[in-house]
């Protein structure tokens, strides 16, 4: 890939937009070049700066309400003729509808998540370790290093990890809901050796990277879409849950609430 072409695709990477393909094109092309390196680098810094600078604020409940009522009343616009914007105003009454009725889905969504995945925008920390997660989701299913052991039985999966790792970690048994355990292995994230829990539904593998934390409990993160998968993180009984697969975002909420009971 050519430096115009990465220069061209360096903010939707810096967003996680590109297809896995591309996105790794776009990451090999980076590491060798170091113009484009810096171009990338100056995104996510902008990405950073406006995420920790930023404020946010809850929509009230009645504004979709209202500007849907405005709507009705206002008259119709001409087929032929777009009336003119007064005093330079970039907002009209159609962006306005759009914009509350895009927050009252984003509402929705969170509020169907378990409370320990929910919190802030991730900081800076937190985006490198999504990526690390990522990646290492991306690898186990490109190099067929799914699984060290394969079984579903956690009575099985859950003993292998004995004396690999400096914790037991929580092995659950989903079949019944839909969600089976096909196995696990041994993983390296955020400079520690952690287990790599591996569930399927249908087709869809889904991720659980677990490893100890300082915190009984927390809401750390908030869900977010990277590249085509889901990814949600939290802290939960004393350990740190990443959980990452290409599944729709309501399944994958589903299968959250089931690890967090």
């Amino acid at each position: 890939m050519r430096c115009e072409e990465v220069r061209a695709r360096v903010t939707a990477y810096v967003d996680d937009e590109l297809d896995p393909v591309e996105g790794a094109e776009v990451a090999a092309h980076l590491e060798a070049c170091p113009e484009c390196a810096r171009l990338e680098a100056a995104e996510r810094s902008v990405r950073s700066a406006v995420a920790e600078m930023g404020t946010y604020h809850r929509a009230p409940h009645a504004l979709r309400a209202r500007v849907l009522g405005a709507l009705r009343e206002a008259p119709a616009e001409p087929a032929t003729a777009r009336p003119r914007r007064r005093g330079g105003s970039l907002f009209d009454l159609r962006f306005l509808v759009t914009a509350a009725s895009a927050a009252a889905v984003v509402l929705v969504a969170v509020s169907v998540l378990p409370s320990f995945w929910r919190g802030p925008v991730p900081g800076p920390a937190e985006e490198a370790l999504a990526g690390e997660v990522l990646n290492s989701h991306i690898r186990s299913l490109m190099a067929s290093h799914l699984m060290d052991v394969a079984s579903t039985d956690r009575h099985t999966v859950k003993p292998w990890f004995d004396g690999k790792l400096d914790f037991s970690p929580p092995v659950e048994d989903l079949a019944a809901s839909g969600f089976p355990l096909i196995g696990g292995r041994l993983d390296y994230l955020g400079g520690r050796p952690v287990a790599a829990l591996v569930y399927q539904r249908r087709q869809h593998v889904i991720h659980v990277f677990v490893w100890p934390s300082s915190r009984a409990s927390a809401s750390d993160a908030a869900p977010s879409p990277r590249q085509g998968y889901h990814l949600f993180h939290g802290v939960r009984r004393g350990m740190v849950y990443w959980v990452v697969s290409d599944l729709a975002p309501d399944e994958l909420a589903t299968f959250v609430r089931l690890i967090e009971k």
